[in-house]
């Protein structure tokens, strides 16, 4: 492998992957289709592991001040000088992963939030002497960035929930352009609530929060989300203008999260594994996003690199430990005996018909009827990659499978055993 581009295993930075040769499978024409389609608010689901987050350092990359440009040669969006010239580096951004906000109460989920968006404000220290906010200001971000005693921010109540608000005004003022907020797992502290028992007011806090930043906010230019489920009921994003949600059943963005086959046989080409393709096709391809047929990234370069390590290695599970599936073990914890026929149907190659919300709630899963509750599983199933659409939905009702060999096996050795 002497000589080869590394493999980006674990790393999610952009920047990092393209000055450091690490293999990068081209995404920049992301940037053109959410400029050609940009709504005030932009929410992209995808289950995990399928490039949410670096597709979000890329974005964060490509249109903050002081950028640089030369990390972008030779790829897709390169080639459009003239969109380059008008917003590459052009944008104050304020870029948060709420990965890490969770824990096993409310305050100190709050204070993970706080310690993230402190960290990411202290990004923007030169605020402090700007001669383009007045005193008011420059105490008012001190405030954002202040310490206690033992080392922690100290901004709580309302200070934490207008933080996003404030910080992105002085960047405005300081600049003179609008800020572009990037939030990335936006539904995890949501998640971890709802597993703890907290989760009514993390819902509250959760909308405050978006709220001040999202919807009122004359300093925003655009905001792009990301999160395995769409949390609607909830009202979390309820009186935004002009807000996009994009899910796997949209064709719009669906070569750009995800390997599309397309890159699969690049980078197997490259590593010399041209051979291998069927057995990764049959054991990590199947997923349809729209219309497109996509394989999980996460598994690819896993896979790839016990390729690099042995060319006779066996094919192994790499997505099913990468994340929690306590939601969907609870759920499945209280199905009733059709549903698990119909997953034993499913294990056998077959496929079930089913009505999907897209827009979910956790409190619904322990509040409606079993009959309703099922309906929930389904959804659930399918925004988080155990499920797969079969062909593209002509109505309402989709035709869902189980997408490839990992995940059968996945069912074989766990699911069933949930059920118990």
């Amino acid at each position: 492998m002497e000589g080869k581009l590394k493999l980006p295993m674990g790393i999610e930075d952009f920047e990092e992957i393209r000055t450091m040769g690490y293999y990068y499978a081209d995404k920049t024409g992301l940037i053109r289709t959410l400029l050609d389609n940009l709504g005030k608010v932009n929410l992209f689901t995808r289950p995990r592991r399928f490039g949410k987050t670096l597709n979000m350092s890329m974005l964060k990359c490509f249109f903050e001040t002081g950028s640089d440009r030369t990390i972008f040669d030779g790829l897709e969006i390169a080639g459009d000088t003239e969109l380059c010239d008008r917003y590459f580096g052009k944008f104050p951004v304020i870029s948060l992963s709420l990965k890490s906000a969770e824990g096993r109460t409310f305050d100190k989920t709050r204070k993970k939030l706080q310690s993230i968006i402190g960290n990411e404000a202290v990004r923007f220290s030169f605020l402090l002497d700007s001669d383009r906010l007045n005193d008011t200001e420059r105490q008012q971000y001190a405030k954002l960035i202040e310490l206690d005693d033992v080392g922690e921010f100290a901004m709580a109540g309302e200070m934490l929930e207008n933080s996003l608000l404030m910080l992105s005004r002085f960047l405005q003022k300081h600049y003179g352009q609008k800020t572009i907020i990037l939030i990335d797992e936006y539904d995890v502290p949501l998640d971890k609530a709802y597993q703890s028992g907290y989760y009514d007011t993390m819902v509250d806090y959760i909308r405050t929060l978006f709220g001040q930043a999202l919807k009122t906010n004359s300093s925003l230019y655009f905001a792009v989300l990301t999160g395995c489920l769409r949390i609607s009921k909830e009202s979390i994003f309820t009186g935004l203008n002009n807000f996009n949600v994009y899910t796997v059943k949209d064709v719009q963005y669906n070569e750009y999260f995800g390997f599309t086959d397309a890159d699969v046989r690049n980078m197997l080409a490259c590593y010399g594994f041209t051979d291998k393709y069927d057995i990764v096709k049959e054991w990590y391809d199947g997923y349809r996003f729209g219309s497109l047929g996509i394989y999980c990234p996460w598994d690819v370069l896993n896979q790839c690199d016990k390729f690099c390590e042995s060319r006779s290695a066996r094919m192994e599970s790499h997505w099913e430990n990468s994340s929690s599936n306590r939601i969907v073990k609870e759920i499945l914890e209280h199905s009733n005996e059709t549903t698990r026929a119909e997953i034993e149907a499913l294990i056998s190659g077959e496929y079930v018909e089913k009505s999907l919300i897209s827009g979910l709630t956790y409190s619904d899963f322990e509040n409606e009827e079993p009959q309703k509750r099922q309906t929930h599983l389904w959804s659930i199933l399918f925004a988080t990659g155990y499920l797969t659409d079969a062909v593209r939905p002509a109505g309402k009702i989709h035709r869902l499978v189980i997408p490839n060999r990992e995940i059968r096996g996945i069912y074989e050795e766990r699911i069933l055993s949930w059920f118990e």
